[in-house]
């Protein structure tokens, strides 16, 4: 279940980084207000998840998913350019993630 909920804060993760620009510097109260509550929410999750994941593991994937959901979100929405490079680097990520989850210990009780 802390795999689940540690998914879901790299999820909002990846929503809080979009909410940011919206904010104008954090002049504008809703749009910020907004920014502010998915930044709670996504270090809630992630807290949550620590129960039983690993701090390491965890911050690890939860930042490897809020990097590659961003870049990928700025290359759909905003047209942020695609390179070979930044494919490399998002597929790496994405494999780091994936293999942090595979060799993941059993808990110990």
């Amino acid at each position: 279940m802390n795999w689940v909920l540690l998914l879901l804060a790299g999820v909002v993760e990846v929503a809080w980084s979009q909410s940011i620009k919206p904010t104008a510097n954090f002049t504008r109260p809703w749009p910020s207000l907004l920014c502010f509550l998915l930044a709670a929410t996504a270090v809630y999750l992630l807290s949550t998840a620590m129960n039983t994941i690993p701090v390491g593991t965890a911050y690890a994937v939860f930042t490897g998913i809020g990097a590659v959901g961003a870049v990928t979100l700025g290359v759909l929405v905003n047209r942020d350019p695609v390179t070979a490079g930044r494919a490399i680097a998002l597929a790496l990520i994405l494999g780091g993630v994936v293999l942090a989850y595979a060799t993941e210990p059993a808990p110990q009780h």
